[in-house]
């Protein structure tokens, strides 16, 4: 199965504070905010949604074609994909800005501040999909993640226009998207990601309550953090997935695009909504288990092992067969 990701390609420097951002707030002066935390570290980690999630595909043994716009900066990042497998080729390199950057800051309880400098992201808007179907033979399935505004709305009417299938996941770009522009994004979706908060924002933003967001995609799937993930199908009963218990979590940056990466990988091997739910969960619990989005391992037989005792040996025994694992 031929599926590109499009969306964002950054570095990520992380930072950790180790106190409680909480601590720090005085909610009737919010309005004359002005807050330095001292942190112990930083790590500067490759990242980007899109990236992050083609990164993971190919973890799995899957081909993953990344499209986004990057800086003349990009080459030592460029040759860390490739290497693991993921298709670069459809990347466009902007002449004038840098690639862009995620700077966050994270507390002992996982809260999260951070910016965003989006750079030469804000050229993915030049980029068109059918040059891209012609070379690879064709999309099967189009992944529309958070990017440059004017992106994310010209892949989806493309895909429109074209029939190619897309799975909308706007997540960080819905703090600011009006509910017009949000419609725009998830409607004809054979596919809608968001974790629960982003799900409430989705509803609040585009007037459309859960019902009528199902209505306008094919498939939905809402994950809970340790409350595992919810899958939403019109005319079909709900399915719930349990998160893998015991994980010991360090950084959350990047869970959800593991998350995505797993389910769109089970997806691509034909696998039932089920399964896909629970190998996003399964490659998630890696990521949130290692600081940055791209420093796991995915061993084969570690991977399958904790899958099974989680999910039984009948759902491993199922997708065992269905992925290369680069790693032993």
């Amino acid at each position: 199965m031929r599926i590109a990701v499009t969306g964002s390609i950054a570095t990520d420097h992380l930072m950790t504070f180790p106190g409680r951002f909480a601590d720090s707030l005085v909610v009737d002066q919010l309005d004359k905010l002005a807050l330095s935390f001292l942190v112990d570290d930083l790590d500067i980690r490759r990242g980007g949604c899109a990236a992050n999630i083609s990164f993971a595909m190919a973890c799995l043994g899957e081909r993953p074609i990344l499209v986004g716009s990057v800086g003349e900066d990009f080459d030592d990042y460029r040759s860390w994909l490739e290497r693991h497998g993921v298709d670069c080729k459809s990347i466009h390199v902007s002449m004038t800005r840098h690639t862009a950057r995620f700077i966050c800051t994270t507390d002992q309880t996982m809260a999260q501040l951070a910016s965003f400098y989006a750079g030469a992201m804000s050229e993915a808007r030049e980029i068109e999909l059918a040059p891209i179907a012609s070379r690879v033979g064709g999309l099967d399935l189009v992944v529309i993640g958070p990017n440059d505004p004017e992106a994310m709305l010209r892949h989806t009417e493309e895909c429109r226009n074209r029939g190619y299938a897309f799975a909308a996941d706007p997540s960080q770009q819905l703090a600011w998207a009006e509910g017009g522009l949000i419609r725009q994004l998830i409607e004809g979706a054979a596919y809608l990601f968001s974790n629960d908060y982003e799900a409430a924002l989705i509803e609040k933003k585009s007037g459309w309550d859960a019902s009528e967001i199902l209505a306008q995609v094919g498939t939905r799937v809402v994950t809970h953090g340790a409350d595992g993930v919810r899958v939403y199908r019109q005319g079909e009963p709900d399915i719930e997935v349990a998160a893998i218990p015991d994980v010991e979590a360090v950084d959350p940056t990047g869970v959800g695009d593991a998350f995505r990466a797993g389910y769109l990988a089970a997806v691509a091997e034909d696998l039932s909504v089920e399964r896909a739910a629970q190998l996003g969960c399964a490659v998630a619990a890696s990521v949130v288990e290692t600081t940055g989005t791209q420093e796991y391992v995915l061993s084969r037989r570690d991977f399958l092992a904790r899958f099974e005792s989680a999910y039984g040996a009948e759902a491993a025994a199922e997708i065992a067969p269905r992925f290369s694992f680069p790693r032993p």
